[in-house]
């Protein structure tokens, strides 16, 4: 089942990140421009983060195995439109359309498999979710570049569909079935909160897009969006904490457990510093070395391998020793990594950044796996849906802030190696902090606590 789950995953965050190495083939094939085509990218991430709240309502409604399959099928849809868009428009729409599906299924990975492994397995469960996680954003140009080098740029999304097939036929016969439609809890919609909530991290999103696209974060392009998801989501607080009869979306008492609030700031600031090493990467080495799209890629590819050797193992070691030994010893590698970087110039020997992102990937699963599972661990079963969605809500909103600091800082330097080194600078930065917060996590396995600090702040409001 697991296998199956993460088969589904592993589609969307690979057609999230293969189509970008394709935006110059693109706008030739349209006769575009480049910023057109760059929004059947951010046409799917917005698609993405805005369905997200939504599926955290819908699957105690529907059901998980029932929101799984329609959520393939969306995707499957979108997938196969898209190869056969006849221009950039319809294109950037059935890209959207995908991002729907993933949207669906991204956050559903994660619910599914914390319901399935339960609390004393939830490091073991979320270190194999940390594979996909790690090798989708590598594996994602590795094989954009693979097919465009060989194949029509329609093939990037048409060969979702025999997959995306063999996943909906597996899941059918895998996942636990659903209870009966009329045994399923009548969970009200809240409809306030989706309309505050999706839209306010979308314009999130959009700001920060908007951001690495201009190369600049004062730009009317970035701060129209962004008052307008600060208005969105102040309004969306406001809501869920005066809500009576329906009850929110994501319930902000959330945010009273130390261990959960330092989990989501850990995932979210390690994801930050991800992308900045997954997006500065390829950069230095067709920039420094001359290397072309599928070669980058390819030497890109050890940081991805280093963290899905790492997540499964030390997922696996938190279920029995916790999570704040494993990741302070990871943070500490991944930090000692970045610093290597700052240290790598034009001339540097491709061996040395090779070793130095494999051990970066190796740091960054060692914090990552028992960081996530230290957070499902500690949630009730009723609230994981909803720390599954704050999670990749986060998430999202890191990768678009990681690239649009990186776009800034690289855009705005000297020269390519001082911009490279200025990424790397603030990776280390963003794990200085993820180590002062690790302390925060929960010790040895235990209990879940979260639902006794929200009884016992449901109590004392």
């Amino acid at each position: 089942m697991i296998a199956v789950i993460l088969l589904g995953g592993l589609l969307g965050i690979l057609n999230s990140t293969m189509a970008a190495v394709a935006t110059d083939t693109l706008a030739k094939a349209f006769d575009t421009s480049l910023s057109t085509v760059g929004w059947t990218s951010t046409g799917f991430l917005l698609a993405v983060t805005a369905t997200i709240p939504f599926t955290t309502w819908a699957v105690d409604r529907f059901g998980g195995k029932r929101l799984w399959l329609i959520g393939l099928l969306i995707f499957l849809a979108g997938s196969l439109a898209a190869g056969l868009a006849w221009n950039v428009g319809s294109l950037i729409a059935f890209r959207t359309l995908q991002g729907v599906g993933a949207g669906i299924l991204d956050p559903l990975v994660l619910i599914l498999l914390a319901r399935a492994a339960g609390p004393h397995r939830a490091g073991r469960v979320m270190g194999l979710m940390g594979v996909v996680l790690s090798l989708g954003p590598v594996l994602g140009p590795i094989a954009g570049g693979a097919i465009l080098a060989s194949l029509p740029w329609r093939w990037m999304f048409l060969l979702s569909v025999p997959v995306g097939a063999i996943a909906y036929l597996l899941a059918g016969r895998v996942l636990p079935a659903d209870p009966p439609a009329g045994q399923q809890p009548r969970v009200r919609l809240d409809v306030l909160g989706l309309a505050l909530l999706g839209p306010g991290f979308t314009a999130l999103v959009l700001a920060m897009s908007q951001a690495a696209e201009q190369a600049a974060f004062i730009t009317w392009q970035a701060l129209i969006p962004l008052a307008a998801g600060a208005v969105l989501l102040t309004g969306y607080a406001i809501h869920a904490l005066l809500a009576q009869r329906t009850p929110p979306l994501i319930d902000l008492r959330l945010f009273a457990s130390r261990g959960f609030t330092a989990s989501v700031t850990i995932m979210g600031l390690g994801g930050l510093a991800n992308f900045a090493t997954l997006f500065a990467l390829p950069l230095y080495y067709q920039q420094a070395h001359g290397h072309g799209v599928l070669a980058a890629g390819l030497l890109m590819a050890p940081a991805g391998l280093g963290g899905a050797i790492a997540m499964p193992l030390a997922g696996r070691l938190s279920d029995r020793l916790g999570a704040r030994g494993l990741a302070t010893a990871g943070a500490i590698v991944a930090a000692l990594s970045g610093l290597a970087f700052t240290q790598i110039g034009a001339d540097t020997p491709e061996l040395w950044p090779v070793l130095a992102a494999f051990t970066i990937g190796l740091g960054m699963g060692c914090f990552s796996a028992p960081t996530m599972g230290s957070l499902y661990r500690t949630l009730p079963t009723s609230m994981v849906a909803q720390g599954s969605s704050v999670l990749y809500m986060l998430n999202q909103l890191g990768a678009a802030l990681g690239v649009a600091l990186v776009t800034l800082i690289v855009q705005t330097a000297s020269d390519p190696i001082t911009g490279f080194h200025g990424v790397f600078w603030f990776a280390v930065a963003m794990i200085v902090v993820v180590l002062a917060a690790i302390p925060l996590l929960p010790g040895r396995p235990q209990v879940p606590a979260v639902e006794e600090e929200l009884a016992t702040s449901g109590r004392t409001s």
